[in-house]
């Protein structure tokens, strides 16, 4: 088994050098999402905090709300979006002094801002 190091400086140098070879896989029983990179071929995780769920495109022109918004179900949210179609999910933002990473769905065009407790990287 490979190295694991705890720090958000791997997923964010994989994220900014080969964004679209970053993808979400599943979200473990450590309510970690966990990432795969097919560019440097490191398993990503991050342990969620809290989640932030983001309209669609066609809810917003209605919403008076000017972004994401704390929903009791934003997790169950990300999680039924990745169940029914991972493939649409991407990592669209990543900052680790504020301990944050933003999902987008192409498919239902929603987002999701999850306030990471800590990072892992895992070295095949």
């Amino acid at each position: 088994m490979g190295q694991v190091f705890r720090s958000g400086a791997f997923l964010q140098q994989c994220w900014s050098v080969h964004p679209l070879c970053i993808s979400v896989k599943r979200i473990t029983v450590d309510n970690q999402l966990a990432f795969a990179c097919t560019a440097c071929r490191f398993a990503h995780y991050v342990t969620m905090g809290s989640v932030l769920f983001g309209p669609s495109v066609l809810e917003e022109s209605g919403a008076s709300t000017d972004g994401p918004e704390a929903r009791p179900d934003a997790q169950a949210r990300l999680a039924n979006c990745l169940e029914a179609h991972a493939a649409a999910l991407s990592l669209r933002e990543m900052d680790v002094f504020e301990d944050l990473a933003v999902l987008r769905c192409a498919e239902c065009r929603r987002h999701y801002t999850v306030a990471v407790t800590a990072f892992e990287t895992h070295q095949k």
